[in-house]
Protein backbone atom coordinates (compact mmCIF):
# COMPACT_ATOMS: atom_id res chain seq x y z
CA UNK A 1 0.00 0.00 0.00
CA UNK A 2 1.03 3.61 -0.53
CA UNK A 3 1.82 5.28 2.78
CA UNK A 4 0.19 8.65 3.43
CA UNK A 5 2.24 11.78 3.94
CA UNK A 6 1.95 13.47 7.33
CA UNK A 7 2.15 17.18 8.10
CA UNK A 8 1.90 19.34 11.21
CA UNK A 9 -1.08 21.72 11.16
CA UNK A 10 -1.41 22.84 14.78
CA UNK A 11 0.76 23.69 17.79
CA UNK A 12 0.03 24.37 21.45
CA UNK A 13 2.46 24.96 24.31
CA UNK A 14 2.42 25.55 28.05
CA UNK A 15 6.00 25.82 29.32
CA UNK A 16 8.15 27.27 32.12
CA UNK A 17 9.22 30.08 29.78
CA UNK A 18 5.94 30.81 28.01
CA UNK A 19 2.29 29.89 28.39
CA UNK A 20 1.53 29.72 24.68
CA UNK A 21 3.45 29.00 21.48
CA UNK A 22 4.29 32.61 20.69
CA UNK A 23 5.67 33.50 24.13
CA UNK A 24 7.51 30.17 24.33
CA UNK A 25 9.27 30.83 21.02
CA UNK A 26 10.19 34.41 21.93
CA UNK A 27 11.75 33.26 25.21
CA UNK A 28 13.68 30.48 23.44
CA UNK A 29 15.22 32.91 20.97
CA UNK A 30 16.12 35.33 23.77
CA UNK A 31 17.75 32.58 25.83
CA UNK A 32 15.52 32.90 28.90
CA UNK A 33 16.00 30.49 31.80
CA UNK A 34 12.86 29.12 33.43
CA UNK A 35 14.59 27.94 36.63
CA UNK A 36 13.40 29.60 39.85
CA UNK A 37 13.16 28.72 43.56
CA UNK A 38 10.28 26.32 44.14
CA UNK A 39 7.05 28.02 45.24
CA UNK A 40 4.68 25.01 45.28
CA UNK A 41 5.86 23.69 48.63
CA UNK A 42 8.51 24.29 51.27
CA UNK A 43 11.63 22.88 49.64
CA UNK A 44 14.06 24.07 52.30
CA UNK A 45 14.89 20.55 53.48
CA UNK A 46 15.50 19.15 49.98
CA UNK A 47 18.89 18.89 48.28
CA UNK A 48 17.39 20.69 45.29
CA UNK A 49 15.26 23.73 46.07
CA UNK A 50 14.51 25.04 42.57
CA UNK A 51 12.79 23.92 39.38
CA UNK A 52 11.38 25.20 36.10
CA UNK A 53 7.84 25.95 37.26
CA UNK A 54 5.09 27.42 35.11
CA UNK A 55 4.79 31.18 35.57
CA UNK A 56 1.48 32.97 36.00
CA UNK A 57 -0.62 29.87 35.43
CA UNK A 58 -3.96 29.97 37.26
CA UNK A 59 -6.22 26.99 36.68
CA UNK A 60 -9.29 29.13 37.39
CA UNK A 61 -8.54 31.07 34.19
CA UNK A 62 -9.12 27.87 32.22
CA UNK A 63 -11.54 25.65 34.15
CA UNK A 64 -14.66 25.86 36.28
CA UNK A 65 -14.04 25.01 39.93
CA UNK A 66 -16.00 21.77 39.66
CA UNK A 67 -13.73 20.75 36.76
CA UNK A 68 -10.58 21.53 38.74
CA UNK A 69 -11.66 19.03 41.40
CA UNK A 70 -11.58 16.29 38.75
CA UNK A 71 -8.31 17.17 37.00
CA UNK A 72 -4.77 16.58 38.22
CA UNK A 73 -2.43 19.39 37.10
CA UNK A 74 -0.94 17.14 34.42
CA UNK A 75 -4.40 16.84 32.82
CA UNK A 76 -5.01 20.57 33.20
CA UNK A 77 -1.77 21.30 31.36
CA UNK A 78 -2.73 18.82 28.63
CA UNK A 79 -6.13 20.43 28.14
CA UNK A 80 -4.71 23.94 27.92
CA UNK A 81 -2.02 23.03 25.36
CA UNK A 82 -4.48 20.91 23.37
CA UNK A 83 -6.98 23.76 23.21
CA UNK A 84 -4.35 26.00 21.61
CA UNK A 85 -3.18 23.30 19.19
CA UNK A 86 -6.70 22.29 18.13
CA UNK A 87 -7.73 25.90 17.52
CA UNK A 88 -4.48 26.56 15.62
CA UNK A 89 -5.20 23.60 13.34
CA UNK A 90 -8.83 24.54 12.78
CA UNK A 91 -10.12 21.19 14.04
CA UNK A 92 -13.18 22.83 15.60
CA UNK A 93 -14.89 22.69 12.18
CA UNK A 94 -18.12 20.68 12.57
CA UNK A 95 -17.79 19.44 8.99
CA UNK A 96 -14.79 17.27 9.91
CA UNK A 97 -15.34 13.55 10.46
CA UNK A 98 -14.52 13.23 14.15
CA UNK A 99 -14.44 9.46 13.93
CA UNK A 100 -11.26 9.95 11.85
CA UNK A 101 -9.60 12.26 14.40
CA UNK A 102 -7.74 10.68 17.32
CA UNK A 103 -5.85 11.65 20.46
CA UNK A 104 -2.58 9.99 21.46
CA UNK A 105 -0.96 11.57 24.51
CA UNK A 106 2.19 10.85 26.51
CA UNK A 107 3.06 11.20 30.17
CA UNK A 108 5.88 9.60 32.05
CA UNK A 109 4.35 9.98 35.51
CA UNK A 110 0.69 11.02 35.22
CA UNK A 111 -1.12 12.35 38.29
CA UNK A 112 1.74 12.38 40.76
CA UNK A 113 0.36 15.21 42.91
CA UNK A 114 -2.99 13.47 43.23
CA UNK A 115 -1.34 10.21 44.25
CA UNK A 116 0.90 11.96 46.77
CA UNK A 117 -1.95 13.91 48.36
CA UNK A 118 -4.38 11.00 48.61
CA UNK A 119 -1.85 8.60 50.12
CA UNK A 120 -0.55 11.28 52.52
CA UNK A 121 -4.08 12.04 53.71
CA UNK A 122 -4.70 8.34 54.30
CA UNK A 123 -1.48 7.89 56.29
CA UNK A 124 -2.19 10.98 58.42
CA UNK A 125 -5.77 9.92 59.05
CA UNK A 126 -7.33 7.48 61.50
CA UNK A 127 -6.81 4.46 59.29
CA UNK A 128 -10.28 4.51 57.77
CA UNK A 129 -10.12 4.05 53.97
CA UNK A 130 -11.44 7.47 52.99
CA UNK A 131 -10.38 8.37 49.47
CA UNK A 132 -11.60 10.98 47.03
CA UNK A 133 -13.87 9.31 44.45
CA UNK A 134 -11.83 11.08 41.75
CA UNK A 135 -8.53 9.65 43.07
CA UNK A 136 -8.10 6.98 40.40
CA UNK A 137 -9.58 8.95 37.45
CA UNK A 138 -7.34 11.92 38.30
CA UNK A 139 -4.19 9.88 38.77
CA UNK A 140 -4.08 7.41 35.88
CA UNK A 141 -1.69 8.33 33.09
CA UNK A 142 -4.19 7.74 30.27
CA UNK A 143 -6.87 10.13 31.50
CA UNK A 144 -5.56 13.26 29.71
CA UNK A 145 -6.14 11.73 26.27
CA UNK A 146 -9.60 10.71 27.42
CA UNK A 147 -10.46 14.23 28.59
CA UNK A 148 -9.29 15.76 25.32
CA UNK A 149 -11.35 13.34 23.24
CA UNK A 150 -14.46 13.84 25.39
CA UNK A 151 -14.24 17.63 25.24
CA UNK A 152 -13.92 17.78 21.45
CA UNK A 153 -15.75 14.61 20.43
CA UNK A 154 -12.75 13.00 18.72
CA UNK A 155 -13.57 9.30 18.28
CA UNK A 156 -10.50 8.02 16.46
CA UNK A 157 -7.54 6.13 18.02
CA UNK A 158 -7.19 7.14 21.66
CA UNK A 159 -4.53 6.01 24.10
CA UNK A 160 -1.50 7.07 26.10
CA UNK A 161 2.17 6.22 25.69
CA UNK A 162 4.32 5.80 28.80
CA UNK A 163 8.06 5.54 28.20
CA UNK A 164 9.54 7.95 30.75
CA UNK A 165 11.12 10.96 29.04
CA UNK A 166 10.40 9.52 25.58
CA UNK A 167 6.63 9.38 26.22
CA UNK A 168 5.53 12.38 24.13
CA UNK A 169 7.90 11.48 21.31
CA UNK A 170 6.44 7.96 21.30
CA UNK A 171 2.94 9.45 21.14
CA UNK A 172 3.94 11.58 18.15
CA UNK A 173 5.58 8.65 16.35
CA UNK A 174 2.54 6.44 16.97
CA UNK A 175 0.30 9.21 15.62
CA UNK A 176 2.49 9.53 12.55
CA UNK A 177 2.33 5.78 11.90
CA UNK A 178 -1.47 5.61 12.29
CA UNK A 179 -1.91 8.41 9.76
CA UNK A 180 0.67 6.91 7.38
CA UNK A 181 -1.35 3.68 7.42
CA UNK A 182 -4.63 5.50 6.76
CA UNK A 183 -6.14 4.65 10.16
CA UNK A 184 -6.84 8.33 10.95
CA UNK A 185 -6.91 11.64 9.11
CA UNK A 186 -5.70 13.77 12.02
CA UNK A 187 -4.40 13.07 15.51
CA UNK A 188 -3.96 15.43 18.44
CA UNK A 189 -0.75 14.31 20.11
CA UNK A 190 1.90 15.42 22.57
CA UNK A 191 2.52 15.10 26.27
CA UNK A 192 2.18 16.71 29.68
CA UNK A 193 3.84 16.43 33.07
CA UNK A 194 3.35 17.93 36.52
CA UNK A 195 6.03 16.35 38.69
CA UNK A 196 7.25 19.37 40.68
CA UNK A 197 6.03 17.95 43.98
CA UNK A 198 7.70 16.73 47.15
CA UNK A 199 7.65 13.21 45.75
CA UNK A 200 9.04 14.30 42.39
CA UNK A 201 11.91 16.38 43.74
CA UNK A 202 12.65 13.92 46.53
CA UNK A 203 12.61 10.93 44.21
CA UNK A 204 14.95 12.45 41.66
CA UNK A 205 17.20 13.72 44.45
CA UNK A 206 17.44 10.16 45.75
CA UNK A 207 18.65 9.14 42.26
CA UNK A 208 21.18 12.00 42.33
CA UNK A 209 19.77 13.07 38.98
CA UNK A 210 19.00 16.74 39.75
CA UNK A 211 21.30 19.73 39.85
CA UNK A 212 21.84 21.09 43.34
CA UNK A 213 23.05 24.53 42.24
CA UNK A 214 20.70 26.26 44.68
CA UNK A 215 22.76 29.47 44.78
CA UNK A 216 22.21 30.16 41.06
CA UNK A 217 19.24 28.17 39.72
CA UNK A 218 19.02 30.15 36.48
CA UNK A 219 22.45 28.76 35.47
CA UNK A 220 21.89 25.24 36.78
CA UNK A 221 20.81 23.62 33.51
CA UNK A 222 24.05 23.75 31.55
CA UNK A 223 24.19 20.97 28.94
CA UNK A 224 27.68 20.07 27.67
CA UNK A 225 29.38 22.38 30.18
CA UNK A 226 32.25 20.91 32.20
CA UNK A 227 30.55 21.74 35.50
CA UNK A 228 27.08 20.35 34.77
CA UNK A 229 25.73 18.47 37.77
CA UNK A 230 22.31 17.16 36.79
CA UNK A 231 19.06 18.19 35.16
CA UNK A 232 16.50 20.76 36.32
CA UNK A 233 12.95 19.46 36.69
CA UNK A 234 10.33 21.21 34.55
CA UNK A 235 6.59 20.97 34.00
CA UNK A 236 4.02 21.79 31.34
CA UNK A 237 2.68 20.42 28.07
CA UNK A 238 3.14 20.44 24.32
CA UNK A 239 0.53 19.64 21.69
CA UNK A 240 0.87 18.95 17.97
CA UNK A 241 -1.83 18.22 15.43
CA UNK A 242 -0.58 15.74 12.84
CA UNK A 243 -2.67 15.41 9.69
CA UNK A 244 -2.71 13.51 6.45
CA UNK A 245 -1.27 15.84 3.82
CA UNK A 246 -4.06 15.62 1.23
CA UNK A 247 -6.70 16.00 3.94
CA UNK A 248 -4.97 19.17 5.16
CA UNK A 249 -4.70 20.49 1.62
CA UNK A 250 -8.36 19.81 0.88
CA UNK A 251 -9.54 21.91 3.82
CA UNK A 252 -6.98 24.68 3.28
CA UNK A 253 -5.18 24.11 6.54
CA UNK A 254 -2.01 25.98 7.47
CA UNK A 255 0.96 23.60 7.29
CA UNK A 256 4.09 24.08 9.41
CA UNK A 257 6.21 21.24 8.06
CA UNK A 258 6.19 17.58 7.10
CA UNK A 259 7.04 14.78 9.52
CA UNK A 260 9.06 12.31 7.49
CA UNK A 261 10.15 9.63 9.93
CA UNK A 262 10.49 8.30 13.43
CA UNK A 263 12.86 5.84 15.04
CA UNK A 264 12.66 3.76 18.20
CA UNK A 265 15.20 1.64 20.08
CA UNK A 266 16.06 0.25 23.50
CA UNK A 267 19.39 0.36 25.30
CA UNK A 268 18.66 -2.97 27.07
CA UNK A 269 21.39 -1.92 29.50
CA UNK A 270 20.50 -0.11 32.76
CA UNK A 271 17.54 1.43 34.60
CA UNK A 272 18.83 5.02 34.48
CA UNK A 273 22.22 5.11 32.74
CA UNK A 274 22.69 5.06 28.94
CA UNK A 275 24.70 2.34 27.28
CA UNK A 276 28.34 3.41 27.73
CA UNK A 277 29.00 3.28 23.98
CA UNK A 278 25.67 4.90 23.17
CA UNK A 279 24.45 1.86 21.26
CA UNK A 280 20.77 2.68 21.78
CA UNK A 281 21.32 6.33 20.87
CA UNK A 282 23.07 5.41 17.65
CA UNK A 283 20.45 2.84 16.74
CA UNK A 284 17.49 5.17 17.22
CA UNK A 285 19.00 7.91 15.01
CA UNK A 286 19.84 5.39 12.29
CA UNK A 287 16.34 3.93 12.51
CA UNK A 288 14.77 7.38 12.10
CA UNK A 289 17.00 8.20 9.13
CA UNK A 290 16.12 4.90 7.47
CA UNK A 291 12.40 5.39 8.12
CA UNK A 292 12.54 8.88 6.61
CA UNK A 293 14.82 7.81 3.74
CA UNK A 294 17.06 10.72 4.64
CA UNK A 295 20.85 10.62 4.47
CA UNK A 296 23.02 11.91 7.30
CA UNK A 297 24.34 14.65 4.99
CA UNK A 298 20.84 16.12 4.61
CA UNK A 299 20.31 16.85 8.32
CA UNK A 300 20.98 20.49 9.21
CA UNK A 301 20.16 20.57 12.90
CA UNK A 302 19.54 18.35 15.93
CA UNK A 303 17.64 19.37 19.04
CA UNK A 304 19.46 17.03 21.38
CA UNK A 305 18.17 15.29 24.48
CA UNK A 306 20.95 17.21 26.28
CA UNK A 307 19.75 16.95 29.88
CA UNK A 308 22.82 18.47 31.60
CA UNK A 309 23.81 15.18 33.23
CA UNK A 310 27.50 14.26 33.30
CA UNK A 311 27.10 10.87 31.59
CA UNK A 312 24.14 11.45 29.29
CA UNK A 313 25.47 14.52 27.49
CA UNK A 314 28.84 13.12 26.49
CA UNK A 315 27.33 9.79 25.43
CA UNK A 316 24.83 11.50 23.13
CA UNK A 317 27.57 13.66 21.61
CA UNK A 318 29.74 10.64 20.83
CA UNK A 319 26.77 8.84 19.30
CA UNK A 320 26.05 11.80 17.00
CA UNK A 321 29.68 11.96 15.90
CA UNK A 322 29.66 8.26 15.07
CA UNK A 323 26.33 8.31 13.19
CA UNK A 324 26.96 11.49 11.20
CA UNK A 325 30.74 11.33 10.94
CA UNK A 326 32.92 14.14 12.27
CA UNK A 327 32.95 16.13 9.03
CA UNK A 328 29.18 16.52 8.77
CA UNK A 329 28.69 16.66 12.54
CA UNK A 330 30.81 19.82 12.56
CA UNK A 331 28.54 21.37 9.89
CA UNK A 332 25.29 20.89 11.81
CA UNK A 333 23.84 23.10 14.51
CA UNK A 334 23.22 21.24 17.74
CA UNK A 335 21.36 22.59 20.75
CA UNK A 336 19.56 21.69 23.96
CA UNK A 337 16.50 23.76 24.78
CA UNK A 338 16.44 22.03 28.19
CA UNK A 339 19.03 24.63 29.16
CA UNK A 340 16.02 27.01 29.24
CA UNK A 341 12.91 24.93 29.90
CA UNK A 342 14.43 22.33 32.19
CA UNK A 343 13.47 18.70 31.71
CA UNK A 344 9.72 18.23 31.24
CA UNK A 345 10.03 14.43 31.50
CA UNK A 346 7.15 12.84 29.55
CA UNK A 347 6.25 16.15 27.88
CA UNK A 348 9.74 16.95 26.66
CA UNK A 349 9.47 15.28 23.25
CA UNK A 350 6.49 17.45 22.30
CA UNK A 351 7.79 20.74 23.70
CA UNK A 352 11.15 20.27 22.00
CA UNK A 353 9.62 19.22 18.67
CA UNK A 354 7.59 22.44 18.72
CA UNK A 355 10.86 24.35 19.14
CA UNK A 356 12.30 22.44 16.19
CA UNK A 357 9.26 23.16 13.99
CA UNK A 358 9.48 26.88 14.77
CA UNK A 359 13.20 26.76 13.98
CA UNK A 360 12.31 25.62 10.46
CA UNK A 361 9.62 28.28 10.18
CA UNK A 362 11.75 31.21 11.35
CA UNK A 363 15.28 30.23 10.34
CA UNK A 364 16.54 30.83 13.88
CA UNK A 365 18.16 28.17 16.08
CA UNK A 366 17.61 28.82 19.80
CA UNK A 367 20.73 28.76 21.95
CA UNK A 368 22.07 26.31 24.48
CA UNK A 369 22.44 28.76 27.34
CA UNK A 370 24.63 28.57 30.44
CA UNK A 371 27.82 27.47 28.74
CA UNK A 372 30.80 28.69 30.74
CA UNK A 373 33.56 26.10 30.48
CA UNK A 374 34.37 23.54 27.78
CA UNK A 375 34.38 19.88 28.79
CA UNK A 376 37.56 18.15 27.66
CA UNK A 377 35.52 14.99 26.97
CA UNK A 378 33.18 16.78 24.53
CA UNK A 379 34.47 17.82 21.11
CA UNK A 380 34.59 21.63 21.12
CA UNK A 381 34.61 21.72 17.30
CA UNK A 382 30.89 20.88 17.32
CA UNK A 383 28.48 23.81 17.08
CA UNK A 384 26.23 23.59 20.14
CA UNK A 385 24.76 27.07 19.46
CA UNK A 386 26.12 28.21 22.80
CA UNK A 387 24.60 31.20 24.60
CA UNK A 388 23.21 33.04 21.56
CA UNK A 389 20.65 32.17 18.89
CA UNK A 390 21.98 31.69 15.38
CA UNK A 391 20.28 32.37 12.06
CA UNK A 392 20.32 29.47 9.62
CA UNK A 393 18.03 27.99 7.01
CA UNK A 394 17.05 24.53 8.20
CA UNK A 395 15.45 22.13 5.75
CA UNK A 396 15.65 18.84 7.67
CA UNK A 397 15.98 18.55 11.44
CA UNK A 398 16.05 15.86 14.11
CA UNK A 399 14.76 15.67 17.68
CA UNK A 400 16.20 13.17 20.18
CA UNK A 401 14.49 11.98 23.36
CA UNK A 402 15.76 9.25 25.67
CA UNK A 403 14.07 7.88 28.79
CA UNK A 404 14.84 5.93 31.95
CA UNK A 405 14.60 2.24 31.19
CA UNK A 406 16.55 2.71 27.97
CA UNK A 407 13.62 3.98 25.88
CA UNK A 408 14.83 5.99 22.87
CA UNK A 409 12.83 7.92 20.29
CA UNK A 410 13.92 10.12 17.39
CA UNK A 411 11.83 12.26 15.03
CA UNK A 412 12.71 13.84 11.68
CA UNK A 413 10.86 16.80 10.16
CA UNK A 414 11.26 18.53 6.81
CA UNK A 415 10.46 21.89 5.31
CA UNK A 416 7.72 21.61 2.67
Amino acid sequence: MRLKRVVVTGLGALTPIGNDVRSYWEALVQGVSGAVPITRFDASRFKTRFACELKGFDETDHFERKEIRTLDPYSQYAMVAAREGIADAGLLDDKLDKERIGVIWGSGVGGLLTFQEEVSDFVRGDGAPRFNPYFIPKMIADIASGHISMKYGFKGPNFTTVSACASAANAIIDSYNYICLGKAEAIVCGGSEAAITEAGIGGFNALRALSTRNDAPETASRPFDRDRDGFVLGEGAGCLVLEEYEHAQARGAKVYCEMVGGGLSADAHHVTAPHPQGEGFKAVMRNALADARVSTLEVDHINMHGTSTPLGDKTEVKAIEEVFGPEHAYQMNLNSTKSMTGHLLGATGAVELIALILTLAHGIIPPTINHFTDDAEIDSRLNFTFNKAQRRRVDIAMSNTFGFGGHNACILIKRL
